[in-house]
């Protein structure tokens, strides 16, 4: 089992994220932003992965520094869990639809970090959720994760529908990625030999 636990523990936070990439899509999530919450479980359940997140921070002064750690201890658990990447199929990609909207999402865990993020949300907020956070969850993910990340909305009204398509095809990129590529007996999918 792909497995890893990661605690982070700053002067505004402090996150323990554990995941299982071969999981059953169950998550446990007490990360004090209700809607992040609802998210994350998109992530877990449509990728096929479990997991455990809990987070205390300064949510008195607002969500960012919450949002982005759970991002960064995510993206460090991921790192860990997907291990040397050997026999996986390394690229990754999901269209979702949710109502009228509609995002793509493409994922290469190329051991760089790149994030291309393309989101035109329809209102500054999601209910009390700043729209904003969205992209500052996956930056952290992507700059710890040490993975490439474009995500596209490529089109949608609602606010919320436009987040959670978002997160829904994250999660489906990321469980193709990870997945064991029978053809690649356990290779380096790389021609560099590694990643």
């Amino acid at each position: 089992m792909r497995t890893a636990t990661v605690t982070r523990n700053t002067l505004e936070t402090q996150v323990s994220v554990t995941l299982n990439l071969d999981g059953e899509g169950r998550a446990t999530l007490q990360s004090g932003v209700p809607f992040l919450d609802h998210m994350l479980d998109q992530i877990a359940r449509h990728g096929l992965i479990d997991l455990d997140i809990s987070a205390a921070g300064d949510l008195h002064i607002d969500d960012h520094h919450t949002v982005e750690d759970i991002g960064i201890t995510l993206g460090q658990a991921f790192a860990q869990a997907v291990g040397d990447k050997k026999g996986i199929r390394r690229y990754g990609h999901a269209y979702v639809p949710l109502d009228e909207a509609l995002s793509r999402v493409v994922i290469d865990l190329s051991g760089r970090p790149g994030l291309v993020f393309e989101v035109p949300f329809s209102r500054a907020t999601i209910g009390e959720f700043e729209s904003d956070l969205v992209r500052e969850f996956f930056q952290g993910f992507v700059n710890h994760a040490q993975v490439t990340l474009h995500i596209d909305n490529l089109r949608g009204v609602n606010s919320h529908h436009q987040a959670e398509t978002v997160f829904k095809a994250f999660g489906r990129a990321v469980r193709m990625a990870v997945e064991a590529d029978a053809r690649a007996a356990g290779q380096m999918p790389s021609t560099k030999g590694t990643l």
